[in-house]
């Protein structure tokens, strides 16, 4: 479970993220398939900030792992379809903590990992890519190497 200290930085983070500039999007677009571009792009703000930030920090510990890199700018997309802002999401997060159950918009926003690793499984992501995206907030899959993993963890919870 993340920590509220993680959540309020989050929060905040959200709240003054801007789009990312001509250098990262270049870098995106030269990872990026096309319709991984579309599906990377129609992402909110604070969204495409993260996913940038967790990119760049990869590709400064492993300049090699383009599929590490990719995992970092998709391992979200999945949240767009909740449909909801900072506020809400905020909400769901902290009503998931007491285990209150929700619907709609929240609910899609809590299951942003399974959402998005099927988007990503249907336009033929690696399964590095798609495994993160589907269990960033579990537990490695025995298949994933632990290393990788914990690079990208570590990476998604700046």
């Amino acid at each position: 479970m993340r920590n509220l200290a993680h959540l309020a930085r989050r929060f905040f983070g959200s709240i003054r993220a801007r789009r990312p500039g001509p250098a990262d999007q270049t870098l995106v677009a030269s990872l990026l398939t096309p319709a991984e571009s579309e599906v990377f792009w129609s992402q909110p703000i604070p969204d495409l900030a993260h996913a940038v930030r967790s990119a760049g920090a990869v590709r400064q510990l492993r300049p090699e792992r383009n599929d590490l890199i990719r995992a970092a700018l998709l391992h979200d997309v999945g949240k767009r379809k909740a449909g909801i802002g900072t506020i809400l999401r905020s909400l769901a997060t902290a009503s998931s903590m007491v285990r209150i159950p929700m619907g709609g918009g929240m609910a899609r926003y809590l299951d942003h990992g399974e959402i998005g690793a099927r988007e990503l499984e249907e336009l033929g992501c690696e399964a590095l890519v798609v495994q993160f995206a589907r269990h960033h907030h579990d537990r490695r899959p025995d298949h994933v190497n632990e290393d990788d993993w914990n690079t990208l963890l570590a990476v998604d919870n700046e």
